[in-house]
């Protein structure tokens, strides 16, 4: 089963940290095929290859990084991988000339000029619709968990907002964000998607934003939840966890098990919690519906779904990258630990720094790039993978 991610990614200035809405000029020395533009110019997007391995993924999105850290550079600039940027201003004002963004600058006002979020996209192959609707219901139960682990967006215009995710809150604000409801099959789910096409609430399928989806143009079930991760060991995890999620629906189904209640009521709070707390309080635990601390629910996922990343050759990779997230906390915590020792202009360091793979603070030369995931060895220069989307 193979998987694909695309990753948005702020581009800012070195020396003040702000956004600054030069996407195309970063583009322009830039592979097209592997980069694109998003709704405003702060942002630019990266989609990876289509691996089968963990390991490929993970070299392909370093690699991706050091090219896209490489063209910024170039022009002074620098870019980060993060939910939000810590010193952004609540309006960029510079949407990318486009006629569909046009619109919906126009049309959604205000939280599409507030849209200075940025996320992480996982995308696993499934059989066919019917199939990619039906395991849809079956893993939302644990996404929140999944945007508890990627959580790293505290800040928002320069303010601690409390949350370790403020981008879910920014982004649960249009018409079709958040949890996803239970559909029979996927005439059931197009049928839904074409209604709101038709009440003229968004303008396109391709404006559907629940936390999970089938894509719209790709044989794949699609994770939406996250926000951007610094680190890229972060997505490797993440894809991980999604990929062993999809695979253990897919063997329930296959078996004639029930794979969802049909009920999916609670999980709009549950995804409210985790951006609350991500790894560093409590969550709503998918078997109980009770607050459990987060490492616990963690943990439980893991165990969960151990014969699930075994039989794709996971477990160790998985299960050590959970030790690490669960010991070092999330991005959200390192951001606030970073702004309260030094200042937020150290924190946006911090975030440029992570992107890069390097691990340091402002003040402080580069170190050494932060320990090498022993499933990285042996993964240089596969040649140019099929990319995501081609």
């Amino acid at each position: 089963m193979r998987m694909g991610v695309e990753e948005e990614f702020h581009i800012l200035e070195v020396e003040s940290g702000l956004l600054v809405p030069r996407a195309d000029a970063v583009l322009r020395r830039l592979p097209r095929r592997t980069f694109t533009r998003e709704l405003h110019q702060s942002t630019v997007e990266s989609n990876s290859g289509v691996h089968a391995s963990l390991a490929g993924l993970y070299a392909d999105l370093t690699r991706t990084r050091r090219r896209l850290d490489a063209a910024a550079s170039s022009l002074g600039l620098a870019v980060a991988a993060a939910g939000t940027a810590p010193l952004a201003p609540g309006v960029c004002g510079h949407p990318t000339a486009d006629a569909r963004y046009r619109h919906m600058v126009e049309e959604y006002r205000q939280v599409a000029d507030e849209q200075l979020i940025c996320g992480a996209q996982v995308h696993v192959d499934i059989p066919d619709r019917d199939t990619a609707v039906g395991v849809m219901c079956a893993v939302s139960p644990w996404l929140p968990v999944l945007l508890a682990l990627s959580a790293s967006s505290p800040f928002w215009q320069g303010t601690d907002t409390g949350y370790a995710s403020w981008r879910t809150l920014l982004w649960q604000r249009w018409p079709t964000a958040g949890p996803v409801g239970c559909f029979a099959d996927a005439a059931d789910y197009d049928a839904a998607v074409d209604d709101m096409v038709r009440t003229g609430v968004i303008s396109d399928p391709g404006m559907i934003y629940y936390d999970i989806r089938p894509s719209a143009h790709l044989p794949t079930l699609e994770l939406r939840i996250c926000d951007a991760c610094p680190r890229a060991e972060t997505v490797v995890l993440v894809a991980g966890l999604f990929r062993a999620l999809v695979t253990e629906a897919l063997e329930l189904r296959a078996a004639g098990a029930a794979v969802c209640d049909g009920r999916h009521e609670w999980l709009r709070g549950a995804s409210w919690r985790a951006a609350r707390s991500g790894l560093e309080g409590a969550l709503v635990d998918p078997v109980t519906h009770r607050e459990a601390p987060a490492a616990d629910v963690v943990r439980g996922l893991l165990a969960r779904l151990r014969p699930a990343l075994e039989a794709h050759g996971d477990w160790e990779t998985v299960s050590d990258l959970t030790g690490a997230a669960l010991a070092e906390g999330s991005a959200a915590e390192r951001m606030r630990r970073t702004a309260r020792e030094e200042d937020l202009l150290a924190c946006t360091d911090l975030l440029i720094a992570e992107t890069r793979g390097e691990r340091r603070r402002r003040g402080q030369a580069p170190v050494a790039r932060g320990k090498v995931p022993r499933f990285v060895a042996g993964t240089a220069g596969s040649g140019a993978p099929e990319v995501l989307g081609s």
